[in-house]
Formats: C-alpha cells, structure tokens, sequence
C-alpha cells in the first residue's frame, strides 16, 4: 500500500460546523432570455450599473456574507494542492506501454474504436495513419454531416503529420500505442499554427484573433510527441460560459444521440465529435463541469484534472483535461498527459498519481440530499450501479458536504469575474469595450459579474477554504474515497426553437445542470464522469446517455481512472442491454477499409 501522501499548499482537515451541512435544493429565480428579449436584455445590463447590480443580487452571488460560519476561515483563492513525491513512486508509476491497453472485444455490443484499435490495424499493415487521416478528413470537412464539431482544420498539417507516423511505422519504428491514433483539441487549448478563439466570432481588427499559437499547450504537445495526429480545432460554447454548447455565431454541434438536445458545454465539439465515433480522444477544459457534462450528455468519458496538474491556467477553477470514448483511452491520454513539464514551476512539482493496490480499501461517499437533488430518471440510472460497487467490495459511507447552496453562488460568481478578467485582456491595448466581441448571452453575463467587489471574492475564498478542509478530513477518515453523483442532474437538455439564432440565458437551468460538478472545480479535486446508464427523451428520438461522477482526493487522478474502469465493467456486463452508440455512429476504420471517405458512412 502507498504510504499516506504529504502535500504542498494543503488547507488542513477540518470538519466543517453541523449548520453548514444541512442541504435542499432550490432552483433559481433568474429570469429566462431568449430571442429578441435576450438581443435586448444584453444590450440594455452590458450598459447599465444599476441593472447589473440588480442581476448580480438577484443571482444571490452575495449570499456568502450570510453565513457567520464562514468569519474565521482563512481565505483560500487557488485550489492547487500538490501531492508530493514519495521515494516509492517511481516504482509504481504507471504507464503506457500497449499492452496495458488491450483492445476491447471486437463483438461487444457498443464497442467504440479506441487507440489499441488504431495500433493493431496499424502494426498489421492493414491500415496506416495516412488513410485513417485522409478518411477522416472527409469525415469533418463540410457538407459532410460530422462537420459541425470542427471549428478549424489545417489539413495541410494533419496529412503531413499522418504521412510521417505512417513512415514510422513502414520503418517498424513507431513511438507507441499513440502513433498515428486522430486526436482533437477545443478552441480555448492553444495548438501550434492555431489561433484560440475560444468559440467567439473572428474579428481580425483585433490583434487576439491574429495571434497564432508559437508553440502547443504542454497536454496537446505531449500527445503529439506521442505520435497522435492533430486533426484541429473543436467547437465549444462562446468563451465557456454555460453547460449547454449553442452558439449561435460559430453553430452548435449535434449531439448524436437525440438531435433534439444539446450536446453540453462548454466542450461541446470535443464531445460531439467522440461521441460519433470519429476521434478516440480530446483535449478539453473544465471550470464547471465543461469536460464532464458534455461528456455525459454524449455518453463517453471526461477527467476533470486536480487544479493545475496539467496546465497553469489564468484561472482559480478552470482545468485542461482529457476526454475520450473509452475508459482505457481516458486512462492513456491521461498519463501521457500528465508527464511532468519542467518549465512549469507549478505542475513539474506534482507527484504522478498512484492506481490504488489490490488491498486498498474502497469507499463509496454519497450524500443523500444532494443526490436527491437529481431527475428520478437519472436516479434510477444510478441506484443499481451503486447496488453493484456493494457486491464489489465497497464500502458505502454517508458523507456530508458543506454550504453546498452558497457554494455553487460562489463558484459562479467566481467563473464570472474571472470572465470578466479574460475578456478585458481579448481588448487590451485597444479601444474597444471587453464586452462588444460577445453575444448577447455574454454581455449578460459578464456585466453582472463585473459587479463583483473583491470583498465578495475575499468569501468566496472562505467558502472554499471549508470545503477543502471538510472534504480532507473526509479523506483523512476514509483513504481513497471516491464521492459518488451524477454528473449532471438531467439527462440532457432539450433545445428551443430559435435559440440558435441570438443564444439564450436561462441561469436557472445552468445553476442546475452544475449541481454536482462545481465542487470539483471549487475544491481543485479531480473528478471523472463515466456513461452508467440511458433514459427515454422528452422529446426527439435516440436515449438520453446517463453520467456518474466520480471525486477522489487531490493527486487521486488515478483512482478516479480506476472507478471509470469499473463503471465501464458495469455497463458492460450488468446494464441491460450494454453500452450504446450514437445512432449515427461514424465507423471510421471501415470506412477505410472499404475506400470510402466521403462523409457518409455509418455503422450501427
């Protein structure tokens, strides 16, 4: 067993006052915006004080003043907890030789291709990178249907890419599982010869849409020493900031399971494009569950990192992580990712996360009335898994957490003026307001929290210092637990008619469908969302894929990968019926195989 691990900035563990863990969830009373009403609205707060700091009250982002508890904690504004490297680390680091990640059964009912897939094909000579490239580029090239989670391809590069991992592996020299194996990143993670527009619409009279990126960020560039072919740039909610993914500028991508819902945001391209089937693996950020409700609404797999492990990040909540179709692929991209990079004097610092041993005693945490905050659908998706992890072996424990209302306020208002500081910088040096590259939805929201004083934040940090100390005390108490929730709370969110004309706000449902995933982000604790289950739709055709999600403590990236596996097991071999696919599901490597390449195949 690894010894008990030690860390750097820790808050201490502290149980947080019985008062403060009483929880019933209320929905919101923001007002719902849409059409002109909502072209309108931003117009009329973007320019008005008073109405911003209307907003921002009617918010209860200033809540957290209320809560006399809070008086002594000792603010934290930057969840990075770093664990510490133990001398028997380098003997249980993982790793990523192939044959850790064996390729699934080629007769199991919802399989998805994944990089072992890849790699067999190619080693066999059957397949080399160069076609899977040009096959694909078919496939996300307009007027192919798959096009609309691709925001930017430089085609030029992907084939030059392809054609040097194929020359690879003719030489019988590949670099790994990862060779030749398509990858794709969102908007906001720079990729070299991009420009990162962060989902907005291109206006080139600014200088921030002409910056092309030197140099890839450390997870993308990891991958691509790897091996894996860049296909481009994916779609994603203007600047992330909400859970839907529509964007009316740029479009909003499909969410192959039922065309009558969104695909979630703010990854809504790396998300859409996994879940038809036409990379393996993506590369997307989280502030509020950006990487783990897309991809639970697109029944795949999203790692939402502990703070900073991957990337240092402007943000004290936002996170670059790896998405993919399976759990081995979620596990492979991960550790390929997370090789320390020693120019960043904050993630070269991190300890590799260890996978629990055998005899680890496992824990489940639920809390009870905030699990019953969710849709019974997504309750019911969720009952038996639990009913299955029991048989397993785990131990189900009652956990509380605290000022879970007041925390999900502080958390938004957080993402809000941290918005603000980013939107400000897109202008710099310019004599435009921060606020007119936006749409509509943005302007709102951005406005409202510009309203946010730094006596506020100071609180915010202060309700995040109890929640850490609470959460390490509940990790003192029960070693490797993992909190057990859903994802999201809904199975998906129906879209409205019109609404991709001008955007819409509806923050009542945005405070919702982030229920359970903020507090990862607040915490800076990493969490995993794994497919457990699917529903009826209220509308449309196709089931609804179901997420669970899965928290570990700091540094436990691993044991998070662990539960996803085990999920994974479930769906598999107990779920009635089996994992799913996207009822357009894109079979890339038939496609292949068969010459094709013109958009149009699927496979069911």
């Amino acid at each position: 067993m690894v010894p008990s691990r030690r860390f750097a900035n820790h808050a201490g563990a502290k149980e947080a006052p019985a008062e403060s863990l009483a929880y019933e969830h209320e929905m919101g009373q923001n007002p719902v915006l849409r059409g002109w009403s909502m072209v309108v609205a931003g117009a009329l707060v973007s320019n008005s004080g008073f109405l911003q700091k209307h907003f921002w009250k009617n918010a209860k982002f200033d809540e957290a003043k209320n809560v006399p508890e809070l008086d002594k904690e000792a603010s934290v504004l930057n969840p990075t907890v770093i664990p510490l490297a133990h001398p028997s680390d380098s003997q249980n680091a993982p790793g990523v030789e192939p044959e850790l990640f064996p390729p699934q059964a080629a007769d199991l009912p919802g399989r998805y291709y994944s990089a072992a897939d890849y790699h067999a094909l190619y080693n066999s000579g059957d397949v080399t990178p160069l076609q899977v490239a040009e096959t694909l580029l078919g496939l996300i090239r307009l007027p192919s249907k798959y096009a609309d989670a691709w925001r930017w391809v430089k085609e030029d590069a992907v084939l030059a890419s392809a054609r040097a991992s194929a020359e690879r592996w003719a030489a019988g020299k590949p670099k790994g599982l990862l060779d030749g194996v398509p990858f794709g990143v969102k908007d906001d993670v720079d990729a070299k010869g991009y420009v990162t527009t962060v989902g907005m619409k291109v206006d080139k009279t600014l200088p921030f849409f002409n910056k092309v990126a030197a140099e890839s960020e450390w997870s993308v560039a990891k991958l691509e020493e790897g091996g894996a072919v860049l296909l481009g740039k994916l779609h994603m909610h203007e600047v992330g900031m909400d859970t839907t993914g529509c964007n009316p500028y740029n479009g909003t991508p499909t969410n192959w399971f039922n065309k009558s819902y969104y695909p979630g945001g703010s990854s809504s391209g790396p998300a859409s494009t996994l879940g038809a089937g036409i990379v393996p693996i993506a590369v997307g950020t989280d502030a509020g569950g950006s990487v783990r409700v897309p991809a639970a609404f697109n029944g795949v797999y999203g790692l939402k990192t502990s703070h900073n492990r991957l990337s240092t990040r402007n943000s004290s909540m936002c996170i670059t992580g790896p998405m993919a179709a399976t759990a081995s692929d979620l596990t492979l991209a991960y550790r390929t990712m997370a090789a320390p990079n020693p120019s960043d004097p904050v993630g070269s610092l991190f300890a590799p996360s260890i996978p629990p041993t055998p005899d680890t005693k496992k824990y489940i945490g639920i809390c009870a009335p905030w699990l019953e905050a969710a849709t019974q659908p997504v309750r019911d998706a969720i009952a038996p898994l639990i009913t299955h992890l029991e048989t397993l072996g785990y131990e189900t424990v009652p956990i509380s957490l605290p000022n879970l209302r007041v925390g999900q306020f502080a958390h938004a208002a957080t993402c809000l003026a941290e918005g603000v500081v980013d939107a400000r910088a897109r202008v710099a040096g310019t004599d435009r307001h921060y606020l007119s590259p936006l749409n509509s939805p943005n302007r709102l929201l951005l406005s409202v929290g510009s309203q946010t004083p730094a006596s506020e934040y100071i609180r915010y940090g202060q309700v995040r210092a109890a929640l850490m100390r609470h959460l390490a005390h509940l990790y003192e108490r029960y070693p490797g637990m993992i909190v057990l929730s859903p994802t999201s709370p809904v199975p998906g969110w129906p879209k409205t008619e019109g609404d991709e004309a001008y955007g819409f706000s509806d923050g009542n449902m945005s405070m919702y469908n982030m229920t359970y995933v903020w507090v990862a982000n607040t915490s800076g604790c990493p969490a995993v969302t794994a497919p457990v289950g699917y529903v009826e739709p209220a509308r449309g055709e196709g089931e609804l894929p179901v997420g669970v999600m899965g928290m570990a403590e700091w540094g436990g990236e691993e044991g998070c990968l662990e539960f996803a596996r085990v999920v994974e097991g479930y769906v598999r071999d107990v779920l009635p019926g089996g994992r799913r696919r996207a009822g357009e599901w894109a079979d890339v490597l038939g496609a292949v195989r068969e010459g094709m390449g013109s958009g149009d195949e699927t496979g069911k």
